[in-house]
């Protein structure tokens, strides 16, 4: 009898695992890493603690590359009418996105608490690239902002004060000239400054433009402004850090390759996302310094990083099961253990709030920086056939830095050109 009932409860639980498997939602989610770090096991773990806390849902977290890889493979699939549920997209993507139909604003889902409590908490600049005709289709979460690494060490060695970081162009170059180091045969052991000029080069570009006191797109995304005065006197600046001050490696410098080559002294400053700061605050053997962007004009940087996009094509039960995931990955517990672990700016004042964050702005207050920053950030730069536009001003950026243009010349050229592109979308 005793084995009867072993076996019959036994059974009843294995029953009862397989109704619930059976019951159980399947949500798909991609998800890119453009940062070092372990951002791609955090996301595992992420949705790991989620569906053990969530019985009823089964997601499938698939790692998909770059920005770019990802955003691809999701209309691949979208198109061939096997969208994801989630997927984590660049925030410019968001006109591509509304003009293929392939995802939905998130507001209809949403009560109107929901609306003014979660949505509405977010930082004003983390929404500014999805917020769009009176709705929401982008829910911030790998956010962040550029910001400047300097090391400290560096800067005691060459008399500066490491508690003093540049915050104008002109102390920039000032300090930029006396952490330049060579060695007697005249070849640079150290440089001054390191930014970018691959990879994402319109980016570090677009925020040497706000800090001129100039915008490169329109809201609508309709119109750029590449040949305005102030944008070509960014340029003219990007340039001369290695044409006339000498204190930046010439050519083009490698996104990719920045984080390291700061941390192993090629350079004592560089600019790159505060979504490498975890990845170089672990590693960094020298007293690590984050300060904002140096202003000229004004202060200023873009917002950068991914939303969460919701894709068309999905029963309301799953789609309402992926919402709350969202929700659940952007409260903030979630959202601190995942800004703590990435670098990345947590996107709301509640989740500053937690314990968790507070200890570790003790421990690691660069990561301040980023956040005081968005009271000068405005949107990233984004417009219809964002791919194709912004190529074009990646091409003139590059054209001007290798010397085959002037600035001038460069940043007209891609105005007609991005102008030819986006002149069907102004009618």
């Amino acid at each position: 009898m005793k084995q009867f009932l072993k076996t019959s409860s036994l059974c009843g639980a294995m029953l009862a695992l397989s109704m619930s498997t059976a019951l159980a939602v399947d949500l798909e989610l991609y998800f890119p890493v453009a940062v070092g770090g372990d951002a791609a096991n955090t996301i595992q773990e992420m949705t790991e603690q989620y569906m053990a806390e969530n019985a009823d849902v089964q997601i499938n977290a698939i790692y998909t590359g770059s920005y770019a890889d990802t955003t691809t493979r999701a209309i691949t699939a979208a198109r061939g009418g096997n969208p994801p549920h989630l997927a984590i997209l660049s925030a410019v993507d968001v006109f591509m996105l509304q003009d293929e139909g392939l995802v939905e604003a998130w507001d209809s889902y949403l009560t109107e608490d929901e609306l003014e409590t979660w949505v509405g908490g977010f930082y004003d600049a983390f929404r500014a690239n999805t917020y769009k005709d009176g709705k929401t289709w982008g829910i911030p979460f790998q956010r962040s902002t550029p910001v400047m690494y300097y090391n400290k060490d560096a800067f005691k060695e060459a008399g500066l004060d490491p508690e003093a970081p540049p915050s104008t162009w002109e102390e920039l170059v000032e300090a930029g000239k006396k952490l330049t180091l060579r060695d007697d045969s005249g070849n640079v052991t150290q440089w001054g400054v390191r930014i970018p000029s691959s990879g994402f080069p319109y980016w570090p570009f677009q925020a040497l433009a706000i800090a001129n006191g100039a915008e490169l797109m329109n809201e609508q995304g309709t119109e750029t402004y590449f040949d305005q005065p102030e944008v070509i006197e960014a340029l003219e600046f990007f340039v001369d850090l290695s044409k006339e001050h000498e204190i930046m490696a010439p050519g083009v410098v490698d996104w990719g390759a920045t984080p390291r080559a700061f941390l192993d002294g090629e350079t004592a400053m560089a600019i790159t996302t505060t979504g490498n700061l975890t990845n170089i605050r672990t590693n960094a053997t020298f007293d690590l310094g984050v300060a904002m962007l140096p202003k000229n004009k004004q202060y200023g940087v873009a917002t950068g990083g991914g939303d969460f996009f919701l894709f068309k094509g999905h029963d309301e039960e799953s789609t309402r099961a992926a919402i709350d995931f969202v929700k659940w990955a952007t409260a903030p517990e979630q959202a601190a253990t995942w800004s703590i672990a990435t670098g990345y700016v947590a996107p709301r004042p509640d989740i500053w709030e937690t314990e968790k964050m507070k200890e570790y702005v003790q421990e690691a207050p660069g990561a301040l920086v980023a956040r005081n920053q968005l009271e000068h950030a405005v949107a990233e730069f984004s417009t219809y056939e964002n791919a194709r536009v912004r190529q074009i001003l990646n091409d003139a950026i590059a054209a001007a830095i290798v010397g085959e243009k002037s600035a001038e010349q460069a940043l007209k050229d891609a105005q007609s050109e991005a102008d030819a592109v986006l002149k069907l979308y102004r009618q």
